[in-house]
């Protein structure tokens, strides 16, 4: 089994890469997708989240009130480090569970992770980041999301700066083209990922 770490600012196209290489083979473990379902309705981290925000962040039908706490930790830096401290190790532990089911295979992990911020918080053989101008990033969220230019400029400022992400890759994918040469990318780092080494025991 190979693991490779995917990552990428808002608006780079990183989901978009992580289905095309979905397609090609790979196993992919989707860090967001993890944060919704251990936050379902009844899970215990609903309960954590509720101890520190308070109950009205869960909805009358026990779900979370996801604009609500975000709001409350908005422009909040306390408030940002206590959710990820709430968070994040309940996620690195379901990461690390399904990875493990996967040890005896030859597959490619690819761990979807948008917010990774150092090398060392997972295990895997490489990082690839998905790039993309700021610029370029800005205009397909506001066009395909409901939020203003204002909003993902101030969403940017709070993610790694894409130069300290650039510098943590071991590939970079360049999306700011058409679908075409980013395919041929994709296909170039799907390759690329079968030399690195598997994961040891």
């Amino acid at each position: 089994m190979i693991v490779v770490g995917l990552t990428g600012g808002i608006g780079s196209g990183k989901s978009s890469v992580a289905q095309l290489l979905a397609r090609r083979g790979a196993v992919i473990i989707d860090a967001d997708a993890i944060v919704h379902e251990l936050q379902r309705p009844g899970a215990p981290l609903l309960d954590e989240l509720a101890a520190r925000f308070g109950e009205e962040i869960i909805t009358a039908d026990g779900a979370l009130d996801r604009a609500k706490l975000a709001a409350l930790v908005f422009d909040d830096a306390a408030a940002v480090e206590d959710l990820n401290r709430i968070v994040h190790p309940a996620v690195r532990r379901e990461i690390a569970a399904r990875v493990a089911a996967r040890a005896d295979s030859d597959d490619v992990v690819v761990l979807d992770i948008p917010l990774i911020r150092e090398r060392g918080a997972y295990d895997m053989a490489a990082l690839v980041v998905v790039d993309a101008p700021v610029d370029v990033a800005v205009e397909r969220v506001v066009a395909s999301r409901a939020m203003t230019e204002g909003q993902v400029r101030a969403r940017i400022a709070t993610q790694l700066a894409r130069e300290e992400r650039l510098r943590l890759a071991d590939r970079v994918i360049d999306n700011s083209g058409d679908r075409a040469t980013l395919e041929r990318q994709v296909d170039d780092v799907w390759a690329w990922m079968h030399t690195l080494p598997p994961m040891s025991d």
